[in-house]
């Protein structure tokens, strides 16, 4: 189990420092590339032997791609923001409401950390959560491409399943929103198996009013047909008209007969198109309640501005080729480490064989138990789906890191023994990281917070009331 790297193929792995080298080494490479962004897709793809590309080109060192600020008076969401960044966001909550829905419904707080939204998008799925709530506030996409910029409605950038818009050579760069008019509301629903699973459905609302009449609105859903879609028949019926649960249910129904839903694995078609029906209902009473308040045209509190990216050559691509072997520097618990490496080398693997830390377990390799969690640069990161080499020179902790340099155990590994949180202890060290992180960032969570957190910690014993209840615990 734990030469889990063994299943990931050789590749060439670049680092461009400005867009414009992203561009240039995406066409050279062409369809053989793919692009990383938080690498919980693609890895997994590459895992599972979906996809082998002969080269992995990350944007991680191409700055300005993570930000979330205001240009032009649009909101630039950039490709490399992650979903948790997006959820948290003030101007998100305040403004885009089905945004925020949609990027807490993901997951786990492990994906929501490494995610991104440019990655989300660009896989092309039909149940990306962040794609509905995204068409119905209005968002386009910029692409960056050897021919130069173009941007398009989102609800064009998406052809098919696992199918985009994007060209030869092209990345997408940010998702662009515009200010909400004057008395607008929206929500994100979502039904799926579990919390932490893929939608069997989902919707975003977003309704303009004006004391009780429907000035605007529009629907889209996803995983309900080929790609994430809007119900135009049902939205024109809307407009103009003075808001009413009849109106509404009659919506609602409209929305569940434009659809167009399979039968897969994980519902069935009558069911998903039911599913609409309810999700369109119960999302327009909340729209319609959150559009009461109404929204300011141009709100204040947006004052950043976008950086501007390197100017061509100014930051060199890196390379390191399939076959290269290269020393990187991980510093893990306060330490220096030396470790050599491949470019298919997981954090997961070079923690337990090089460096001898195997309180990091291998569980799922897919990133679906959470049992390899460790902190980097201080949030939850699934050690099974991060690649050494792009771990180099970030602050790392493991579970040996807890233990404070007297031997005395952390207040949270103490809470575990007094309250028995554990029965075989694989799972242990994941939920340690996990909620480490969350009590660092909520210091008095509710017990329905702790479990919001942990949704992604797989405990097969069974023995999660004990774990909350130390959680719980140390947070007092």
């Amino acid at each position: 189990m734990t030469n889990s790297h063994i299943l990931i193929q050789r590749f060439d792995y670049l680092e461009p420092g400005s867009l414009e080298e992203a561009v240039a080494v995406l066409a050279q490479y062409g369809r053989r590339a793919r692009v990383l962004a938080g690498g919980t897709d693609l890895l997994v793809h590459m895992k599972m032997e979906r996809v082998a590309p002969e080269a992995v080109i990350s944007l991680a060192r191409i700055p300005g791609l993570d930000r979330i600020a205001l240009e032009d008076g649009r909101l630039h969401v950039g490709t490399l923001a992650t979903i948790r960044s997006i959820e948290l966001d003030p101007h998100v909550q305040e403004h885009y409401p089905a945004l925020a829905e949609a990027c807490a419904s993901f997951s786990t707080a492990q994906v929501q950390t490494m995610g991104t939204i440019g990655g989300n998008l660009a896989n092309g799925s039909p149940a990306s959560d962040s794609a509905p709530a995204l068409i119905v506030e209005g968002a386009e996409v910029e692409i960056a491409g050897p021919a130069g910029n173009r941007r398009l409605p989102l609800e064009q950038f998406f052809v098919g399943p696992g199918k985009t818009a994007l060209q030869n050579g092209e990345l997408l760069t940010y998702v662009i929103l515009p200010l909400p008019e004057a008395g607008t509301g929206s929500a994100f629903l979502k039904i799926s198996r579990v919390t932490a699973d893929i939608a069997k459905a989902s919707g975003a609302i977003m309704i303009v009013r004006d004391g009780n009449r429907v000035l605007d609105c529009r629907m889209a859903f996803g995983s309900v047909a080929p790609t994430p879609m809007r119900t135009p028949e049902a939205e024109r019926m809307l407009i103009g008209q003075l808001f009413g649960e009849e109106l509404a249910e009659r919506a609602s129904q409209m929305a569940a007969d434009e659809v167009t839903p399979i039968d897969d694995v994980r519902s069935e078609a009558w069911y998903r198109r039911a599913a609409v029906r309810v999700l369109a209902l119960d999302g327009f009473n909340r729209a319609w309640q959150r559009a009461k308040a109404g929204r300011n045209k141009e709100p204040s509190s947006f004052a950043t501005k976008m950086p501007r990216l390197c100017a061509p050559g100014s930051i060199r691509t890196e390379l390191m080729g399939a076959n290269e072997k290269r020393w990187i520097e991980l510093d893990v618990n306060g330490t220096k480490h030396q470790a050599w490496v491949e470019t298919n080398d997981l954090l997961l693997n070079v923690l337990r064989e090089q460096l001898q830390l195997t309180g990091t377990k291998y569980g799922c390799g897919i990133g679906e138990c959470s049992a390899c969690t460790v902190q980097v640069d201080g949030q939850p990161v699934l050690a099974c789906l991060m690649l050494a080499v792009s771990a180099a020179g970030r602050k790392i902790l493991t579970v040996e890191g807890l233990q404070k340099p007297n031997g005395n155990l952390d207040p949270l590994q103490e809470a575990f023994l007094d309250l028995a949180a554990y029965q075989c202890g694989y799972c242990t060290p994941g939920m340690l990281l996990t909620a480490k992180t969350l009590l660092a960032e909520n210091p008095h969570p509710t017990e329905n917070d702790v479990r919001h957190y942990l949704r992604g910690n797989l405990c097969r014993c069974t023995g999660y009331a004990s774990i909350v209840r130390a959680v719980m615990d140390c947070a007092e």
